[in-house]
């Protein structure tokens, strides 16, 4: 899973996508990766004229990008199907280390607020998933870094495996990290006597639980337990730390909600800095 030896791209030709490509161009040239590109040509629907669109879709993708990439071999792969789908069942098959895509696109990924094709992707993808809502706000290629790093656990299980991720993450780059953990039930203790006891042991048993997370892995990052509701907690560490890259756990388990839980929904479309969900 790490280091990110495969990364794919998943583009739509937007400008946002665009801006992406920076922080794309980054962690590909630091890690060496391998990269591909790719984009999903969706069916015709009873609106559309019939016309096949596939051999103007892959001039265009041809086209896309080359001079941003133009240090690196990149695959262009053109697919068609229905895009969260076929992204996600083409990182499997390829055993992909890591899918980066924004949260807002425009052209195909346009119809919902978070983008049904992002939250489809963090849904079903069994591998990490970098996203960020603020693609318009990306550095410059010279000056993006990252110094600040944000791990949030919930003790899960996958709160080991994130955290890991997170450590070797920060380790690459130099960065200072800080795991975080919410303690929401502790938010709303009253100031009676009683009750502060209360929320003093549910904040010790928490940091107790943290550390045994950090051992697990071998982390020497800072412990910040808070006593807010989760999505509130991680952004509000992630905006105090100025940090540069927030990463989550997705949970394992199947289900309604599947990988991606209403916590990782809410904090992806808060964060202040991209998010990588584990």
């Amino acid at each position: 899973m790490f280091p990110p030896k495969r990364i794919l791209f998943p583009v739509d030709f937007s400008e946002r996508c665009s801006d992406a490509a920076r922080m794309v161009e980054t962690l590909a040239g630091h890690f060496q990766a391998e990269l591909t590109l790719l984009y999903v040509l969706e069916p015709l629907t009873y609106n559309d004229l019939p016309f096949d669109a596939s051999a103007l879709t892959q001039e265009q993708l041809n086209g896309y990008l080359t001079e941003e990439l133009k240090h690196f071999d990149v695959n262009r792969v053109l697919l068609h199907g229905e895009p969260a789908s076929r992204i996600a069942e083409y990182a499997q098959a390829n055993s992909f280390d890591l899918i980066m895509l924004p949260t807002h696109g425009y052209g195909r990924f346009r119809r919902l607020m978070l983008g049904s094709v992002t939250a489809k992707v963090l849904h079903d993808a069994a591998c990490p998933v970098w996203t960020g809502v603020h693609m318009e706000h990306v550095p410059r290629l010279e000056d993006i870094a990252f110094r600040k790093v944000v791990c949030a656990v919930d003790l899960g299980e996958q709160s080991c495996p994130t955290l890991r991720w997170a450590t070797e993450f920060a380790a690459e780059f130099g960065a200072d990290l800080t795991v975080v953990h919410a303690v929401p039930e502790a938010k709303d203790v009253v100031s009676l006597y009683a009750d502060q006891q209360a929320k003093e042991k549910l904040m010790h048993n928490a940091k107790e639980r943290v550390q045994a997370v950090k051992d697990c892995v071998g982390s020497s990052a800072e412990i910040s337990v808070v006593a807010e509701d989760v999505a509130y907690a991680v952004c509000g560490a992630a905006g105090r730390e100025k940090a540069d890259l927030v990463v989550i756990g997705r949970s394992v388990a199947e289900g309604v909600l599947g990988r991606l839980r209403a916590n990782a929904y809410s904090i992806i479309r808060q964060s202040p800095c991209p998010v990588i969900s584990v």
